[in-house]
């Protein structure tokens, strides 16, 4: 599926009266997650390790 086809589907998802904040927010998110998993089929991650390591909740334990 095309990016313009990304978006016109989420358009169409989207109610009437949504406004163009909300509508930028949608595209910026969907934006994301694409980037997200494109690294992961990349092999571009972070162990989940290596992530809770860096969270101020896990920080002395």
């Amino acid at each position: 599926m095309s990016t313009k086809q990304i978006v016109q589907d989420l358009l169409q998802k989207l109610p009437e009266d949504v406004s163009l904040h909300d509508v930028a927010r949608e595209i910026e998110f969907v934006a994301a997650v694409r980037q997200g998993v494109a690294e992961i089929e990349r092999g571009e991650r972070i162990p989940i390790e290596e992530i809770e390591r860096e969270l101020p909740f896990h920080q002395g334990q």
